[in-house]
């Protein structure tokens, strides 16, 4: 029993919001305070118009007060609404102040419609802004109670029950099922009640609503900053990849011109004539090597840049490469029927450059696994061509294409699958690696339906049939 009132008790104060350490402050200060000075204004203007209609159809009839008076406490009941959210609780106790003491000496100013909302008003501001949630309580509570409290020495003290009765000439009769006391006394009960369980209830709410907003935009910016965070890693990941592709390819390019130096070395002892072959392929590789360093560094841009590729298949090991050769490998690992075509001349797969090789099988690899994620197809089909002869003069892409190209195309006929989102790091990878090698890439849907993924690279000097 002691432990179900504490969780209780527990959950009423987390609803009063007791102990929740979050203060509510509009999100312009400066413009809610100027719109509470115009709105405090506006209902000083109202209660001064509808005591004057009051008082022109005899409201104030048995009123001694003089006329100057009526419209000052009025006015002075309305005022203080002008700071209700600056200082909501002060406004509360000084408007059902006001209340208490003109209700004992000008009770009938009380009553007037714009007043009475100024009242409902004033506590309402006072639960739904209110920063110290344990002084609001107990303001709250004092103020709940001596409305209350002033109601039942008005029906004690005032006329009394049987004498308002009396005087709606009820005494000797009963028109309902009820006491005509009982049935007034619980009338004006149920007024009261809905009258302050409602400023109090919906200012109590609001409070829950602004908080709740405060705390999703707090998360939303976690969020954002996690996903950044993700974006930066995604990017060092990858670009120690590409460090270790550049490691590759200088590796590659000065061990084979290490040995023909050394050819050429021992040729131009016995037949100078003869060591050009080897001289020229120490220059074409030299020219090649500088080339693609540039290449990949160029894609070595700092983590700030913004961009943030994250291709599949990162792979922490030192095992080889992989490259165009293994791109049928993928069909075995995809998780879905993959048909995979190779359009290619004898050997003209293996003897793509590892660097290309390697970016194609990564577009690849990226493809399979975003159809495998985020579409319904269950099957798709990979087309990979090499094509070492020169681009013909009338092609658009000739300038870009002179020696041949190598080709990777990923097709599929599903559609996106509902709820499936991914990050776009991994588009953004294969974009980045074709921009690394001068290539084009056409990523998107298909016209027939599907997506296609389709990657161009072009082929060095070193592969085409015309070298020298």
């Amino acid at each position: 029993m002691p432990q179900h009132r504490a969780s209780w008790t527990a959950r009423l104060a987390d609803w009063w919001g007791i102990d929740s350490g979050w203060d509510r402050v509009p999100a312009d200060p400066a413009r809610a305070y100027r719109n509470d000075l115009w709105l405090g204004a506006a209902f000083v203007v109202v209660s001064l118009v509808g005591a004057e209609l009051a008082r022109s159809f005899g409201y104030f009839e048995d009123e001694q007060a003089p006329t100057w008076l009526l419209y000052l406490l009025a006015a002075l009941g309305a005022a203080p609404l002008m700071w209700r959210r600056r200082f909501p609780l002060v406004v509360l106790s000084v408007v059902y102040l006001h209340f208490l003491v003109v209700g004992l000496t000008v009770p009938m100013v009380t009553i007037l419609v714009p007043l009475q909302v100024v009242y409902f008003v004033a506590l309402f501001s006072a639960v739904a802004w209110a920063r110290d949630r344990q002084a609001m309580a107990l303001v709250v509570g004092a103020a709940l109670l001596a409305m209350f409290g002033w109601l039942a020495w008005q029906f004690a003290v005032g006329a009394g029950i049987d004498g308002i009765v009396e005087q709606m000439g009820l005494a000797d009769e009963r028109p309902g099922l009820v006491d005509p006391g009982v049935a007034f006394t619980a009338y004006n009960l149920l007024i009261n009640l809905a009258y302050f369980y409602g400023a109090v209830v919906g200012g109590q709410l609001m409070w829950h609503g602004a908080r709740r907003r405060e705390q999703l935009q707090d998360q939303a910016a976690t969020i954002e900053r996690q996903t950044a965070e993700l974006q930066r890693q995604a990017v060092v990941t990858e670009r120690l990849r590409i460090a270790r592709e550049l490691h590759d390819v200088v590796a590659h390019h000065v061990s084979v011109i290490g040995i023909q130096a050394a050819a050429a070395r021992r040729m131009l002892a016995g037949d100078p004539a003869s060591a050009a072959a080897p001289l020229a392929t120490i220059e074409g590789e030299s020219r090649e090597a500088v080339a693609q360093m540039r290449g990949l560094l160029g894609t070595l841009r700092g983590v700030e840049d913004g961009d943030g590729p994250g291709d599949a298949g990162s792979g922490g090991g030192r095992a080889p490469e992989p490259g165009l050769a293994d791109v049928p490998s993928l069909a075995d690992d995809a998780g879905l029927d993959v048909e995979v075509r190779v359009v290619a001349e004898p050997g003209a797969v293996d003897a793509v450059p590892a660097p290309v090789g390697l970016s194609l099988y990564r577009t690849a690899q990226e493809a399979l696994s975003n159809v495998r994620k985020h579409s319904t197809a269950r099957s798709a089909r990979v087309v990979v061509r090499v094509d070492r002869r020169p681009a013909r003069r009338d092609d658009p892409s000739a300038d870009r294409f002179p020696h041949g190209f190598a080709e990777v195309e990923v097709l599929d006929d599903g559609r996106p699958r509902p709820g499936s989102t991914g990050t776009g790091l991994g588009l953004v990878g294969v974009r980045e690696r074709v921009a690394t090698h001068g290539g084009i890439a056409d990523v998107g849907p298909r016209a027939t339906g599907g997506y296609r993924v389709r990657v161009r690279l072009p082929l060095p000097r070193s592969t085409s049939p015309d070298r020298p």
